[in-house]
């Protein structure tokens, strides 16, 4: 899934006050009316289903759009827009049948051409969308993605109103799954074309097509989402506001949660933060999900210091994960000495890539690349680590700066930007080493290792590419052999790591709290939540 602005950990804060927020968080009794009050840790850097890249955009577009399919929280595929599908014989065609009664919020059918026209607006490479690899395995999407090919020629299309077939370019067993993520939501393509500034924020003009609708934007303040009546399903939609407040720090949030101004704490919304876990496991309020998801280190492979193999890995060895997770984000994380997490089928076993805290062994490494780099001691490396404005990002760079150089003698400085101004920092290779999130988009390995198979790839975020890694992920989406698929992405793992492009850090656990009141929200493997099942009962 995405990059992501999870937030573990969290030290104290000034309390904000929402008494001063205003209508948005007039006080209704839940009684009344189904009026849900959540916080958020950044402004969303888009609304466009083209352009997201994060679960903080992703937190709108899930709740305001629908796509052919829907995962339940079992994990499931359920119809969403898509009333029923047939697949071949061959594995290779999908043939969805559209809903008659789904309609966009202006009144407009949605038909089988919004999926069409935005699946191929994705592919287009004038939108540049970071996201667009995910639909590699449709027939043609790359060559029209990499300006080999063309439209007419990418495996989409609409038969007729109610009717989309999609051809693959190999049978994929997670297909349907991945009609559930947001890349693969529709857009209304006269409003898009009409208006190049559709998706700037909350009016008419973002026209959508899922559970509720997006009235009110204050941005880097608050945004309010309502039931929308146009919904072929608004009958079984329980809430009708969901106000969601724009609040950086972690700490803060939690005191609004414990006041009774917010009503859960969670993925994908603020987090449990660290000086109220304990209190919330000592209350027994606190909640711990699996979660296909991890916190790692990106590196800059393009600069001339982490060029270099064997400082890339003295810097991943000489990281005490377990302490990490025992005394700082204290919140059920694992270590990760691999890529993939082991919520994930056939990646449940630790690999044993490396040993953690291996500092004997990062000295070693570290010896090497000095020697290579042509430096005589570890005080003349100065390496900086970049991360998004955040309590807990900042406690966890704290901890591995002070084990580098306690046990490698390497000096680390510490940048932080929001998170909009981040991700654009990082996209553009402008750090050396960044901290970033990653939850699957769909719970299979591919989701971690895909993204790396072309330096291209809007969300390989390195400069590292390796011919072989590529060789293999191709391997891997044309096998059809379940056993034999999983054994070439974990050889593609086994030499990722061996290159440490990317220094995994911990997996996730997913730890959240809610009020008694609200009923049907947890999150799912992946993080998410349809606030389309949840609702709010009588104290």
């Amino acid at each position: 899934m995405k990059k992501f602005l999870k937030q573990t950990i969290a030290l104290s804060a000034a309390l904000l006050s929402f008494s001063t927020v205003g209508s948005v968080f007039t006080t209704v009794s839940a009684q009344e009316e189904q009026v849900l009050n959540l916080a958020i840790g950044s402004e969303p850097p888009t609304i466009d289903p083209a352009l997201a890249t994060d679960s903080t955009s992703g937190a709108i577009i899930k709740n305001v759009f629908e796509g052919l399919t829907h995962l339940a929280a079992d994990e499931t595929i359920q119809p969403g827009v898509a009333e029923s599908w047939e697949m071949s014989e061959d594995g290779l065609v999908y043939t969805f049948t559209l809903r008659e009664n789904a309609a966009w919020s202006n009144g407009d059918p949605v038909t089988a051409n919004d999926f069409e026209y935005a699946w191929k607006r994705v592919l287009n490479p004038e939108t540049a969308s970071q996201y667009a690899s995910i639909m590699f395995i449709i027939d043609g999407a790359e060559a029209y993605n990499s300006g080999e090919g063309d439209a007419d020629s990418v495996g989409i299309t609409a038969v007729d109103e109610r009717t989309l077939e999609v051809t693959l370019a190999n049978p994929t067993a997670y297909f349907l799954s991945l009609t559930a993520f947001y890349t693969f939501m529709p857009v209304n393509q006269a409003v898009v074309e009409a208006d190049p500034d559709w998706a700037a924020g909350a009016s008419e003009g973002y026209v959508t097509n899922g559970a509720f609708l997006l009235s009110e934007w204050n941005h880097n303040s608050d945004y309010v989402l309502v039931d929308n009546e146009n919904y072929w399903d608004n009958e079984n939609v329980a809430l009708d506001v969901v106000n969601v407040q724009i609040i950086e720090q972690e700490s803060t949030a939690n005191a609004e949660y414990q006041a009774g101004n917010l009503d859960y704490l969670g993925s994908p919304y603020s987090t449990v933060s660290l000086d109220a876990i304990d209190l919330y496991r000592a209350n027994d309020e606190l909640n711990t999900a699996p979660y296909a998801a991890i916190y790692w280190y990106k590196v800059n492979v393009t600069d001339e210091v982490m060029s270099n193999v064997n400082i890339r890995k003295a810097l991943a060895l000489a990281i005490d994960r377990q302490g990490l997770v025992d005394n700082i984000t204290k919140g059920g994380q694992l270590p990760a000495m691999s890529l993939v997490p082991p919520t994930v089928a056939g990646f449940e076993e630790d690999p044993g890539y490396f040993a953690d805290a291996d500092y004997a062994g990062a000295q070693e490494y570290l010896a090497t690349g000095l020697e290579e780099l042509g430096l005589s001691d570890p005080s003349e490396l100065t390496i900086n680590i970049s991360i998004n404005t955040s309590e807990a990002h900042a406690t966890v760079a704290q901890f591995i700066q002070e084990g580098w150089a306690q046990n490698l003698g390497i000096n680390a400085t510490i940048d932080n930007t929001e998170w909009q101004v981040y991700l654009d920092k990082v996209s553009a290779l402008d750090y050396q080493v960044a901290r970033l999130g990653w939850i699957a988009d769909y719970n299979d390995a591919s989701s971690f290792l895909d993204m790396y198979r072309t330096v291209d790839d809007g969300n390989n975020d390195t400069g590292w590419s390796n011919d072989d890694y590529q060789a293999l992920i191709d391997s891997a989406r044309a096998e059809t052999d379940p056993e034999a698929r999983i054994g070439i992405l974990k050889e593609a793992e086994a030499l990722m790591m061996g290159e440490m492009p990317v220094i995994p850090i911990y997996f996730y656990a997913n730890n959240y709290v809610l009020k008694p009141t609200v009923q049907n929200m947890s999150p799912d493997a992946l993080g998410n939540i349809d606030l389309k099942n949840v609702s709010l009962s009588a104290e």
